[in-house]
Formats: C-alpha cells, sequence, structure tokens
C-alpha cells in the first residue's frame, strides 16, 4: 500500500511538471484533451477509482504519444489494453511493451509468419477456439486473445517472464525477444 502511494504521488508531481512544462505561458490546456480524458476516466471499467484512472491514463498517453498521435486513439486504445490485461491479471505496462516489440501499436500489423494485430496473434488460434470468423486485426478480439494466451503462459511457466515471453514469442528456449520486451517495459512502460 505505501509502495502503491509513493507511486501515485511521484505520477502526480511528474504529471504536474509535465503538464506545466507543455503548457508554460499563455498556453491553455487543451479542453478536447480535458474532456477526452474525463470520458476515459469515467468510463474506466478496469479501474479501482477514478483517481486511479486518471493518473494511469494521463502517464501512459504521454509515453504512448509519441506511437501513436491522436489523443482519442490514445485513450481508446490505453482503456481497452487495461481492461484486457487486468482481467487477464497481467500488468497493463507488460501488455504495452510487449505491443512496442510486436507491432510499435499498428492494429493492421502482419508479420511473415501471419501473426495479425497489435499482440500479433497467430489465426489459427481463432479455429483452436471455434471462431473462425474473428477478427485479430479488430483491437478488442486482439487484445482479448494475446492477453489471454499470454497469461496461459505466465502460468505455464509459473511467472518466469523469460520463458513466458519467448513461448508466446515461439521463441521457447532463447532470450532474445523476451530482453527486448523488457528492455522496452523498463525503458518505456514501467512506473517506478
Amino acid at each position: 500500500m505505501i509502495n502503491r502511494l509513493i507511486t501515485v504521488l511521484f505520477l502526480i508531481v511528474f504529471n504536474a511538471q509535465a503538464i506545466t512544462h507543455a503548457y508554460a505561458g499563455n498556453q491553455e490546456f487543451d479542453p478536447e484533451l480535458r474532456q477526452l480524458l474525463t470520458d476515459a476516466i469515467n468510463s474506466s471499467e478496469s479501474f479501482d477509482d477514478k483517481f486511479h484512472a486518471e493518473v494511469w491514463l494521463l502517464d501512459m498517453s504521454n509515453r504512448l504519444k509519441r506511437f501513436i498521435k491522436d489523443e482519442k486513439t490514445r485513450l481508446t486504445m490505453l482503456k481497452q489494453i487495461h481492461l484486457e490485461a487486468s482481467r487477464a491479471k497481467l500488468q497493463p505496462e507488460l501488455v504495452l511493451a510487449l505491443i512496442e516489440v510486436e507491432s510499435h501499436f499498428d492494429s493492421y500489423a502482419i508479420s511473415k509468419s501471419g501473426a495479425q494485430g497489435m499482440m500479433q496473434v497467430m489465426p489459427f488460434w481463432l479455429d483452436e477456439i471455434g471462431r473462425p470468423d474473428d477478427n485479430l486485426i479488430e483491437m478488442k478480439t486482439n487484445l482479448r486473445m494475446g492477453c489471454t494466451i499470454l497469461k496461459y503462459y505466465m502460468d505455464m511457466e509459473e511467472n518466469n517472464l523469460h520463458k513466458a515471453l519467448a513461448r508466446y514469442n515461439g521463441s521457447a528456449g532463447s532470450k532474445v525477444y523476451s530482453n527486448k520486451v523488457l528492455i522496452a517495459l523498463s525503458n518505456h512502460w514501467y512506473k517506478s
């Protein structure tokens, strides 16, 4: 509880400084962004409370800006990522790091091996679960399946991130992929 409180206080100070710096001078806070954040916070089903939603969405939105320029798209994406990661009992920041490595947040990404969407889910999974008509390019479907698959591998590997991520990527026995995800997590998404 104390660590969470310290993290929240740090984020408040950090984000207050970032907002002050970004909107210094005669510029005003963008009312559209304010409304988007308010709407996102009020409709966030996976957060413990509105304050936690506000802090996390603002912080992650600032971090995601380099990949996704449109504010509304960023907030929609972040809410869905948080929802699906939380549903699967995964850290949303880990899912963000995995998506960064897999697709750079491109919902339309298709790999050489045929993996699709932000989390690069293989189409054979649709047949495996009896839903061949589902669309892996659709963000909600992709995130739901990708988070479920990752959680399965996390449980299988007793929360060993290297092994679970290697299974997710189809590179069991190698740490190349898992190191990329963990570096992205540490450098871009972890809130410490």
